[in-house]
């Protein structure tokens, strides 16, 4: 897994220079600006609602009255502390959910991309086609609810995990992972639509192969913490690592 993770994050860097030699800055900033957008709102909705959401949640349970009545310095860092890693954890559900909405509209675009990396690569056309275009936006739409109930149930279990001491505090790493491994596995899918994998095919494919995945879910939270330029190329980024990092580690995709 770890060579896996190590290709995929490498395969950001050679998605640059493939960006930058074949010219296809247009197909990283349209998508880029409309992320952008997104991004910054569901930032915000998070900000405004999260500490709400956890206030319900301790009121509702007892917690907040019975640590309020605890005098024990050591329970009240226990407590604050606990709060955070809540703040962690709900943070990545809430960009869980805007990301599944960003696949979804840009699913189209994002097919192209990868197909288009790949025709490149292989130097052969994939000659357009409007059933197969419909058949991806279908498919991406389907493997984004699959993929954010699977995801859900995984979050709702973490969430319950992290009122935990000491244990739920590596809730907010676990969540992570999960997040970044199913982040990669919408950016690899694209590929394995295109070798006519179905999708139970692209499920067991891609399970057996998770640090691509992981790797490639990884790079695109660190590119996060590069203000607007990074939230601008992390998503057409994604996906052309994804498809090169295939590529780079010679698998050979199961066919029909």
């Amino acid at each position: 897994m770890l060579k896996e993770i190590i290709i995929s994050i490498q395969s950001y860097f050679q998605a640059h220079r493939f960006i930058a030699k074949h010219k296809l800055w247009k197909w990283i900033i349209i998508p880029g600006i409309i992320y952008s957008i997104l991004f910054c709102l569901g930032i915000y909705l998070f900000w405004i609602s999260s500490s709400n959401v956890i206030e319900f949640f301790l009121l509702k349970t007892g917690i907040k009255s019975w640590m309020d009545k605890m005098q024990d310095s050591w329970y009240r860092f226990l407590f604050i502390f606990g709060q955070i890693m809540l703040h962690l954890v709900l943070l990545l559900f809430y960009f869980s959910l805007f990301k599944y909405i960003f696949l979804i509209i840009g699913s189209p675009l994002f097919a192209y991309l990868s197909e288009k990396t790949e025709a490149i690569l292989l130097e052969k056309d994939f000659p357009f086609s409007l059933k197969q275009l419909l058949k991806d936006i279908a498919r991406g739409v389907k493997m984004a609810v699959r993929n954010i109930l699977w995801q859900t149930v995984y979050s709702v279990s973490i969430f319950i995990l992290s009122f935990i001491p000491v244990i739920g505090w590596i809730t907010p790493l676990i969540a992570l992972l999960i997040e970044c491994y199913y982040l990669g596995f919408s950016m690899l899918d694209y590929s394995c639509e295109r070798n006519k994998l179905s999708t139970s095919q692209s499920i067991a494919f891609i399970g057996n192969h998770k640090g691509l995945a992981i790797g490639n879910g990884i790079f695109f939270y660190i590119m996060h913490l590069i203000p607007f330029a990074g939230w601008l190329m992390a998503p057409s980024y994604a996906v052309i690592a994804a498809t090169l990092s295939l590529h780079n580690s010679k698998l050979n995709l199961p066919k029909l």
